[in-house]
């Protein structure tokens, strides 16, 4: 019998590993390994989700139209430009899906989130990774990149996991520089966490053109991981074209429902703002005092740099207090962790479980 065989390109691919949730034996360990909000969702959010339980036997909104207008309120678009997903992962799928097939090339930078390449080589294109500078997505090095096969390139904008950004102005000498029939995503899933005046999501790079996405996600700042809910803004003749491919009733009426209510939330999202503007400079400074290299980070996680053979001893010694962080290995970077800002006692944790590695070293 012939055997029943993928997509070629399918069996090449590693599964995505997502962030540590649990220590054996630990129930309630402190989960630093997945970016999430550390003041956990909105009251408002949670609310709206626990109303929605006496309708659970009904399809939601199929076209997700009540949080597309919360969501165009919030950032002054167009609703009908707005396409919900579940997650942004699953939009940035569906963009390689409709975009994408065998020849083609997806262009992303050397750290950039690994469901570029996956997604890529899933509908049979290749993935090709455009060379960092100091951990930072570098404008030159990308258009060096693009083939005449290149037909999308996705640049995560802060990336992750370096937790660097490039400037509106590098952004747009990017969008300038590439064809007009190559797409550009930009994915700003940290965007809520910047306040930088030189950075911008990128939606007057959508305005500008029919060639740009900017994508974001309710799993970070809004606290809603769980419920896996984004968004995109598009060119209309894009949104249609996702609109066209993606499930029919792709985002559940329980996270629309909290989404549209965080969105409404704002004294909360302040108060998760300013708890990462404080905690994560607090973070840094201290790591740094120990001795340990970390990146400048504008999201809500840091990268902190070990010498050889130190990173497995950082990572024990904060299993030790019970402690989850993010190894960084498949990324390229194995003398590294990611660690998201936490609560104060989490941060606290983490500081002093990496003095107990400095002080065992000396």
């Amino acid at each position: 019998m012939t055997a029943l065989l993928p997509r070629p390109g399918v069996l090449d691919i590693s599964p995505y590993q997502g962030g540590r949730s649990k220590l054996d034996g630990v129930a309630h360990a402190a989960k630093l390994s997945s970016n999430e909000g550390a003041l956990g969702a909105s009251p408002r959010a949670r609310a709206a989700y626990l109303a929605v339980a006496a309708e659970l036997h009904r399809y939601p909104d199929g076209a997700s139209e009540d949080l597309r207008i919360a969501i165009g309120k919030r950032y002054g678009l167009d609703p009908a430009r707005i396409v919900c997903g579940c997650g942004s992962d699953e939009l940035i799928g569906l963009l390689v899906h409709a975009y994408v097939g065998p020849g083609d090339e997806v262009l992303y930078s050397q750290y950039g989130f690994a469901m570029y390449p996956i997604y890529a080589k899933g509908y049979g294109a290749t993935p090709v990774k455009a060379p960092e500078k100091n951990l930072t997505t570098d404008v030159d090095a990308v258009l060096a990149s693009v083939t005449e096969k290149t037909r999308i390139v996705f640049i995560a904008n802060p990336n992750n996991p370096t937790g660097t950004l490039l400037p509106v102005s590098e952004m747009k000498r990017l969008r300038d520089g590439l064809r007009p029939d190559i797409l550009l995503v930009i994915d700003a899933a940290y965007a809520e966490y910047v306040t930088r005046n030189d950075y911008s999501p990128g939606a007057e790079l959508v305005d500008a053109g029919e060639n740009t996405v900017m994508t974001r996600t309710f799993s970070k700042i809004y606290g809603l991981g769980g419920l896996r809910v984004g968004w995109c803004y598009a060119p209309a003749s894009i949104a249609d074209v996702l609109n066209r491919v993606r499930s029919p009733f792709n985002v559940t009426a329980a996270a629309q429902a909290a989404a549209a209510a965080a969105l409404e939330d704002t004294q909360f999202f302040d108060l998760c703002l300013a708890h990462n503007q404080m905690w994560r400079p607090w973070l840094t400074e201290e790591i740094r005092k120990l001795g340990f290299e970390v990146t400048e980070s504008v999201c809500n996680f840091l990268l902190v740099h070990f010498a050889p053979g130190d990173r497995a001893k950082a990572e024990a010694a904060l299993t030790a207090k019970e402690v989850i962080v993010r190894p960084v290995a498949g990324y390229g970077l194995p003398d590294a962790l990611r660690i998201s800002v936490g609560t104060e006692e989490e941060n606290r944790r983490v500081v002093a479980a990496l003095a107990e590695v400095k002080e065992g070293a000396a």
